[in-house]
């Protein structure tokens, strides 16, 4: 018990670090729900991400906490994991966060706390510390929600299409630019849902380790919840312009209705992934929504350079923040 009383002032340091990274996931994130809304001039940035930021919070009244259990007990053997594991994980996050964010791609925050965990895990007691299921689900999901997503948004454009055949382009545009609204709330509250918790599930890992919380506990205590949810909120309001730039306009122009089905078509993966409790890339999700409107028009209408760019970012995530996490858990180990 002595122990634990001594260890307080680290294991609130690594929850303020935890709170910092899930802050800095929202600000880098916030593009993926708000862009093409901003892109299509539905909203005004400053409205966009206080809409984004208020749809982030009221999914903690609308999502049970499965992806947290994921992140908390299903990637790495709980009985591994102690401070200096987690402060590498969350160094190699914000580490890898920091420096896509400065080149304005748009990675992702939840592969690069995934890839942290894992390479801090790796730097202490090898693969054996990795439960093979879970990590194995997490890497399949890099490249099936983007598939999902292209595959959502494809055929929600081909739907409205015949739908709304022979109507006017300017009738059309103005529905669809309220539409927008409804999609991108729906968006940003799967995007809320889904990537709140993965902080959610750290911060009840290290608590579980401590000692300040119990391996058998239903759900990480109330605190951790509503802190996670505000961080995210807090984020999303400073949002993340160089990459609002880069999935609004880069990718593909948009109009309102290819905006309509990339958002519900990502929300609907989002929503998807989250009730099964994977922790997937809200990035990942909404750039192949943006891919496949894009190619349901034309192949040559999507700037497929930028689409590599963005791909390789994804692969490159989880070795590269494994990696830093790996180097500053042996600092920690060295340091403290």
């Amino acid at each position: 018990m002595e122990a634990v009383q001594l260890s307080f002032w680290v294991v609130a340091g690594l929850v303020a670090l935890a709170i910092l990274f899930d802050f800095m996931n929202g600000f880098h994130d916030a593009a993926n729900s708000i862009a093409t809304v901003v892109s299509t001039g539905v909203l005004k940035p400053q409205q966009a991400v206080v809409f984004a930021a208020f749809f982030n919070f009221i999914a903690l009244f609308i999502f049970q906490l499965s992806v947290a259990k994921t992140i908390g007990k299903g990637i790495v053997e709980p009985g591994v994991v102690d401070a200096h594991v987690v402060f590498g994980a969350l160094i190699g996050a914000i580490a890898w966060n920091v420096i896509t964010w400065f080149y304005g791609i748009p990675s992702s925050s939840s592969h690069a706390l995934i890839g942290g965990l894992v390479g801090a895990t790796m730097a202490k007691v090898g693969a054996s510390g990795l439960i093979a299921a879970g990590v194995f689900k997490t890497v399949a999901f890099i490249f099936v929600s983007p598939l999902l997503g292209f595959v959502f948004g494809s055929v929600l454009l081909v739907i409205v299409a015949h739908l709304f055949q022979g109507k006017s382009p300017l009738k059309i545009d103005r529905l669809f630019r309220r539409g927008q609204l409804i999609s991108a709330g729906l968006y940003s509250l799967g995007h809320g849902g889904n990537d709140a918790q993965k902080t959610i599930g750290i911060i009840w890992l290290l608590l579980v380790a401590t000692g300040y919380a119990s391996a058998t506990d239903a759900l990480p205590p109330w605190w951790v919840i509503w802190s996670c949810y505000i961080a995210i909120a807090l984020g999303t309001m400073f949002g993340g312009w160089r990459i609002v730039k880069t999935m609004g306009q880069k990718i593909t122009k948009l109009k309102p209705v290819g905006g309509f089905c990339a958002e519900a078509g990502g929300a609907v993966t989002l929503f998807i992934a989250t009730g099964l409790g994977v922790p997937v890339s809200t990035t990942h999700t909404i750039t192949g929504a943006i891919v496949g409107v894009g190619s349901t028009r034309r192949m040559s209408a999507v700037r497929w350079g930028v689409a590599g760019r963005i791909v390789w970012a994804w692969i490159f995530t989880i070795p590269a923040a494994a990696l830093i996490a790996a180097v500053f858990y042996w600092l920690s180990t060295l340091l403290f």
